[in-house]
């Protein structure tokens, strides 16, 4: 039975050589990200936004749900993916990184197929279910701070369509899940939400030991 192999960068050199590489605007964008204090650590892999990327086309998303935007990284790549008319949805606390993003969004010509809302995520995820109801999104891709993951995944939940995809990242979080000294509020929060998805029964789920785990949890339904 194969076992999992460490990912060293040359592996992952050869995993981008066979699976395309970045266009100029993703490539420049990561690169500009990486020169930010944990920017390397912060920003999902190259491998992980195609994945998304190809999981929005998969689903024939055309609206999806971001909890935390960042650098606007993996926002590029789903809203790339978005058929004529679709719509990305972005949340985050700081204006300062729709600010670094949207520079990047414009020059991909995706801008105007993306609305970011500033402010607590739980607040706007409040105010999108007053807006659009229950199952009002085809997709939600949660990756944001880790403390508040439960409580992203419950409302996330309830946003997404019967039959949507919720997808988490960091579901793994350095390994440190299974580490009984880690105690700290992102990896409490992390091994929370994962035995919530374990045990919801709303939702079929698949974790993947990808970048630094992501989970797959599609909600129950047409």
């Amino acid at each position: 039975m194969a076992t999992q192999i460490t990912a060293t960068e040359e592996l992952l050199d050869y995993v981008r050589e066979i699976s395309g590489s970045e266009d100029e605007v993703l490539a420049e964008l990561r690169t500009e990200t990486a020169g930010l204090p944990g920017g390397t650590a912060m920003q999902v892999l190259p491998e992980e936004a195609r994945f998304l990327a190809l999981l929005v086309r998969l689903t024939g998303a055309t609206r999806i749900l971001e909890i935390g935007t960042f650098t606007g990284y993996s926002t590029l790549s789903m809203a790339r993916a978005l058929p004529a008319g679709g719509r990305v949805i972005t949340c985050d606390l700081n204006p300062k990184w729709v600010k670094f993003a949207k520079p990047y969004w414009e020059r991909a010509g995706v801008a105007d197929r993306i609305e970011p809302r500033i402010g607590d995520a739980g607040a706007s995820l409040d105010a999108l279910a007053d807006e659009s109801g229950a199952g009002g999104f085809d997709l939600v891709f949660i990756d944001a701070d880790k403390a508040n993951y439960p409580k992203y995944y419950e409302k996330s939940v309830e946003l997404v369509k019967p039959g949507g995809l919720i997808v988490l990242d960091n579901t793994l979080f350095l390994g440190r899940v299974i580490d009984p000294a880690a105690d700290d509020p992102d990896t409490n929060g992390i091994r929370e939400v994962n035995q919530l998805i374990r045990k919801d029964d709303r939702v079929e789920i698949c974790v993947l030991p990808l970048s630094d785990g992501v989970t797959l949890a599609r909600r129950k339904g047409a």
